[in-house]
């Protein structure tokens, strides 16, 4: 751990000048308390460092949440082994979930028929309701987004761990419905900041000040966003194990499942006060929590339970964290690399994916190394089928 400032500590070997002077300014605001705690995966974002775990007194940042909110991980581990599968019928696997899953940005279902999909819209419906929040003012399409992937770093993985069992693994967030809210939530504070003459280092860095109607309003709307991305994330899971079972023809058996967001705010207690902790890009490491850390596009992810470490907040890293921008990305590197990342991987080879380039991204075992005072490693992926969003 590296002591930046009294309001600013890095667990983070590789760290930009940028990134590093972007989290400063965030640890600047009055409000913080005790310190902003940097993870190992730490990179420029909008307004707040993503991999940034900021606790808060009296205020909240929405661009500390960031505009994919409840953005995070859900695996499935199967009593499945490695013998068990057909490897080379991956393919049929792959394209069946591509054709079960809606992929890409704007993409989603024609309808929402399915039984548990009617069950959690019904569920999400009335949380809305007892919220005051009409999720149709900000996206008329919201229910039939749930269940549907998302493009860039968003995936499906099938893996294998260490002992050969089989996991099923995915990332994604409340979709286009959660990133209006939080649109319109940044704007809010900009607003109200900027008619109350308030400096900011950055105007993304606006603030909602608690005990305001605007600040309970994107507390109860921020709380209804991470629930569709939770119920988001187990819709698409449900409609993976259907996959998987037409394709093994047995019935999936879920060992063990860990659904967790990384993109999020809750009140916790530290250093003897109740703060609003928002982790942008980190996840829950209280004691013995379990939790998800995937590599990128083609390297291995990380089942892990937390080891509670105070000082970092009980935080840790949620990825691997991009090195390159997408654009420096195309401009470096090609279809040809991509290939040789992804050898052994069932994937759908297309140039739609070469910003995803592992290369792209920070070593997740140099992630994985700064983190061990932050997390215990139960068990490592690779990754034998991948499938992402154009």
């Amino acid at each position: 751990m590296d002591k930046i400032s009294a309001k600013l500590l890095s667990w983070a070997s590789i760290l930009e000048d940028a990134t590093r002077d972007q989290a400063l300014a965030t640890s600047t605001m009055p409000f913080v308390y005790p310190h902003v705690a940097l993870m190992p995966d730490a990179h420029l974002g909008k307004g707040a460092t993503v991999g940034s775990v900021i606790p808060t007194l009296g205020a909240l940042i929405p661009a500390a949440v960031g505009v994919d909110i409840g953005c995070g991980m859900i695996a499935v581990r199967t009593q499945f082994r490695a013998d068990d599968l057909p490897m080379q019928r991956r393919g049929e696997l792959r394209e069946a979930i591509e054709q079960t899953v809606p992929l890409s940005a704007g993409v989603y279902n024609a309808d929402v028929t399915r039984e548990h999909t009617g069950a959690r819209i019904a569920g999400l419906e009335a949380s809305a309701e007892c919220a005051g929040l009409d999720p149709a003012s900000y996206a008329g399409s919201w229910r039939l987004q749930l269940g549907t992937l998302g493009s860039g770093n968003h995936f499906i993985e099938v893996s294998l761990d260490e002992d050969d069992r089989v996991w099923l693994f995915l990332h994604s967030g409340s979709r286009g419905v959660g990133n209006k809210i939080a649109q319109h939530h940044i704007k809010v504070a900009q607003r109200l900041c900027a008619q109350w003459w308030i400096d900011l280092p950055d105007r993304d860095l606006a603030y909602l000040v608690q005990g305001t109607d605007e600040f309970w309003a994107y507390v109860r709307e921020l709380r209804w966003a991470q629930a569709f991305a939770f119920e988001n994330r187990a819709e698409m899971m449900d409609r993976v194990v259907t996959c998987v079972e037409a394709w093994l023809g047995t019935a999936v058996v879920a060992e063990q499942v860990i659904n967790c967001h990384h993109n999020y705010t809750e009140q916790e207690r530290h250093f003897g006060k109740d703060v609003w902790l928002s982790r942008k890009g980190a996840i829950d490491a209280s004691e013995g929590r379990w939790g998800l850390i995937p590599g990128s596009m083609g390297t291995r992810s990380y089942v892990v339970q937390g080891k509670g470490n105070p000082v970092s907040l009980n935080s840790s890293p949620h990825g691997a964290g991009r090195e390159y921008s997408r654009s420096k990305a195309r401009r470096t590197f090609t279809v040809d690399d991509l290939r040789a990342a992804m050898r052994d991987i069932e994937y759908r080879d297309t140039d739609a994916f070469v910003d995803e380039i592992p290369a792209a991204y920070k070593d997740i075992d140099v992630v994985m190394k700064d983190a061990s005072d932050l997390v215990e490693v139960r068990h490592v992926l690779r990754q034998i089928v991948n499938v992402k969003g154009d």
